[in-house]
């Protein structure tokens, strides 16, 4: 991967670097987010300490996986972010099809492959000094997942082995490309503007689903998409309620 020709292959406008290694390319972007004064990308070839949600570690590999940051300002403060891991999937989801792979969009911010997880995004986020707010948004796709790695984490990952032979400064303008346009149309428009495209692309529509809390079921229920705020619908015995994405899982009942 070179920084300089993903730039190139991208019309997104946006500084790259690329480095060898890191612990979390999420963690260096919001350590360097008060210097920033445009959006960048950083993609590390290997990443040692990528993280998930809730604190979870993300397992990848140089030869198996993308792992990437993309730091982007918006206006105004963090309440007016709501949705925009949502957003960021849409995002993906659209790029991923326009390669030629479709995919589904777990609630709040996992993307699948026949089920089984290929994408993970985690967001943070920073306050600028003049009233804004950074978003650094980290994603980690698979493209080839090894047997051992599987064993490793004791289920079944999503794999895009033919994407992994496709050139990786080529894939990554790509998907710039296609996270450019999303954020510019979410600073501009807000969730609105993606809840009919996510839920065209919910994978679990309609699925007996459970919310848990450290393990506690919270709510059971089928699951309804989302609404303007990028709430989970469910619908339960006792009518239908809207969930908040915080620190609570999604499983499929039975799973």
């Amino acid at each position: 991967m070179n920084a300089l020709e993903i730039a190139a292959r991208s019309g997104a406008n946006v500084a790259v670097e690329v480095v060898e290694e890191t612990g979390s390319t999420n963690a260096d972007l919001l350590a360097r987010a008060a210097l920033l004064q445009a959006p960048l990308l950083l993609v590390a070839r290997n990443q040692t300490a990528g993280r998930g949600r809730a604190g979870r570690s993300w397992l990848s590999s140089s030869e198996g996986s993308l792992t990437f940051s993309l730091a982007w300002r918006f206006e105004g403060g963090v309440n007016r972010l709501a949705g925009l891991p949502l957003a960021v999937g849409v995002a993906l989801a659209e790029t991923l099809g326009r390669l030629g792979v479709q995919v589904g969009l777990k609630w709040p911010n996992d993307v699948l492959r026949d089920g089984d997880k290929l994408a993970g995004i985690l967001i943070e986020t920073q306050s600028a000094k003049d009233g804004g707010v950074w978003a650094v948004i980290g994603i980690g796709l698979n493209l080839l997942m090894p047997d051992e790695a599987e064993a490793l984490l004791g289920r079944s990952i999503a794999s895009l082995p033919w994407l992994a032979r496709m050139d990786r400064n080529e894939l990554l303008a790509a998907l710039l490309d296609g996270l450019a346009d999303a954020l510019r149309e979410f600073g501009r428009a807000g969730f609105g503007a993606f809840v009919a495209r996510w839920n065209l692309r919910h994978a679990w529509q309609g699925e007996t689903v459970t919310i848990l809390d450290r393990g506690a079921v919270l709510h059971e229920g089928a699951a309804a998409g989302v609404d303007d705020a990028g709430r989970l619908l469910l619908d339960t015995v006792d009518g239908r309620i809207a969930i908040m994405a915080g620190d609570v899982s999604l499983r499929v009942k039975g799973a």
